[in-house]
């Protein structure tokens, strides 16, 4: 690998990815869900919420509620009482009802697969509609960009903007397209073992080499 200061910005995120790979090779994603609404609706819970919780909230909640239809019908105090422990669960609940009720009238009671289409639905931007096409239907149209993937990839040197939205943006440009919805999985994996927020574990990390944030070289 070519030493750190001298290689390209899109070098260093290709050997990044090669790493992480071979650190997390299963690395899947977080969330249990079944179908591509339970994805869905998993994925608009886990905003300021662990996945871990998240998925002690869902089986119950997609026992009450199997599809589109029963979430469009759902009592909103009934089911903010369910998704009331993920965290801001009045505006979750809320959302999660006005999609499904959407979904109902506009989808055909399914989930659409397209970017565009994700995005009309309310509780929906970018970082759910990415997770959604990747693991509902196969699709990279971005990368996913939680806090993990923003905190790490501004430490590894990869992007210089806060906003989600651009440091998707500058992702996308450094890495193969087969490879966006991996790369945020596995740099999930790596922020929650080893680049932690408060305490990152340089000198225990295989990407220290390649990163200009590092303690430990």
């Amino acid at each position: 690998m070519t030493p750190k200061r001298r290689a390209s910005k899109q070098q260093r995120a290709r050997e990044i990815l090669l790493r992480l790979k071979r650190l997390y090779p299963d690395a899947v994603c977080s969330l249990d869900y079944q179908t591509t609404l339970q994805l869905m609706v998993a994925t608009i819970l886990s905003a300021q919420c662990t996945d871990e919780r998240v998925n002690k909230v869902t089986p119950a909640l997609f026992a009450a509620y199997p599809d589109a239809e029963a979430f469009a019908e759902a009592d909103l105090e009934a089911l903010e009482a369910l998704v009331k422990s993920t965290g801001f669960y009045r505006n979750k609940a809320k959302n999660i009802r006005a999609a499904c009720q959407k979904i109902g009238t506009e989808f055909g009671g399914e989930v659409p697969a397209t970017m565009d289409e994700l995005l009309t639905l309310p509780g929906v931007a970018r970082k759910t509609a990415n997770v959604v096409l990747a693991h509902g239907f196969g699709i990279n149209a971005g990368v996913t960009v939680d806090t993990h993937v923003k905190r790490l990839s501004t430490r590894l040197g990869l992007t210089q903007h806060t906003d989600p939205i651009k440091i998707e943006r500058d992702l996308m440009k450094l890495l193969p397209q087969p490879d966006w919805e991996n790369w945020s999985i596995r740099l999930i994996y790596h922020g929650r073992a080893v680049c932690t927020a408060r305490n990152p574990d340089c000198g225990a990390c295989a990407l220290a080499d390649l990163c200009p944030s590092a303690r430990v070289l």
